[in-house]
Parts: C-alpha cells; structure tokens; sequence
C-alpha cells in the first residue's frame, strides 16, 4: 500500500476523529477524544497493519495525552493517535491489551508516573516507582507536591 492508499484507509475513520495533522507524507498525527481511542488503535494495528512502537504520556495544560505511535513499515510512515483525556480528576483511558498484549508494561508505565487509569489493563500494578512512593503522587504531573518543592 503506497501514500495515497494509506491515506485513503484513514479516511474510514474520520468519524472517530476530532482532527488529523500531517507534518509531512511521512509524519501523521490522529487527534481522537479518549472514548474513540481503542476504535482508532485497534483499526491502525489491525486494518492497517501498521507496527505498535510505543505509547507516551503528556500532562498538558487543560488535559492528559496519551500519544500512541506506529510504524507503517511499508512507506517510512510515522503514524500517533493523540488521545485526549479531559477528566483531569480522575484520568482513565480504554487499555489496549485485549487486541495489543505488547502495550502492556507502557500503560503501566504511564499510569505509574501519570496516574491515567488503564481501563480493563490485566495488572495496572506499579512497574518503576518504589514499592514506598505514596499512592496517588504522580511524578510527572504538573501539580506533583515533590515537583512544586523542587525534590
């Protein structure tokens, strides 16, 4: 499948969108609110066939990102899903798991140092933070306390 074909499968699910931000043919940004998330991954890993890399987390001003990229090997392009949580209380996306067992360790990750809550994950256990770092302290939220004091 070339560019244009590539282009033409996104177009199937527009409808699961809020936007689409193309820094270049090789570089393809998929905007979707948190809801839509698994729809969209599902649909790149399994439609597609593009390859899973990795997952990162953002604490941005008004909102969580979850940033989910993938290779489609066949063209050098660099395909992320940026899903958007707006419940910054209580932060909670779809796990990717059930169709993406690979996505397992990095939603733990995130959540460890985010506290975006996996939904359905199979062990949202603590993967890199101290078996002693207190509950509900998320290092690389902007309103960490240790953060605030400079620790």
């Amino acid at each position: 499948m070339n560019q244009q074909e590539l282009d033409k499968r996104l177009s199937e699910i527009k409808n699961k969108l809020t936007g689409i931000e193309r820094k270049s043919d090789k570089r393809i940004y998929l905007l979707c609110e948190a809801e839509n998330s698994y729809a969209v991954n599902k649909f790149l890993f399994e439609d597609v066939g593009c390859r899973f890399v990795i997952a990162t987390g953002i604490d941005s001003d008004d909102c969580f990102e979850v940033l989910y990229h993938y290779s489609y090997d066949q063209t050098g392009c660099v395909i992320t899903i940026k899903a958007f949580i707006r419940d910054r209380q209580a932060p909670a996306i779809e796990s990717l798991t059930p169709f993406l067992p690979a996505a397992e360790w990095i939603e733990r990750e995130i959540h460890d140092v985010l506290g975006i809550d996996f939904k359905n994950h199979p062990n949202l256990r603590r993967l890199i933070l101290a078996d002693d770092w207190p509950e509900g302290v998320y290092p690389l939220r902007k309103a960490c306390p240790e953060r605030s004091e400079g620790t």
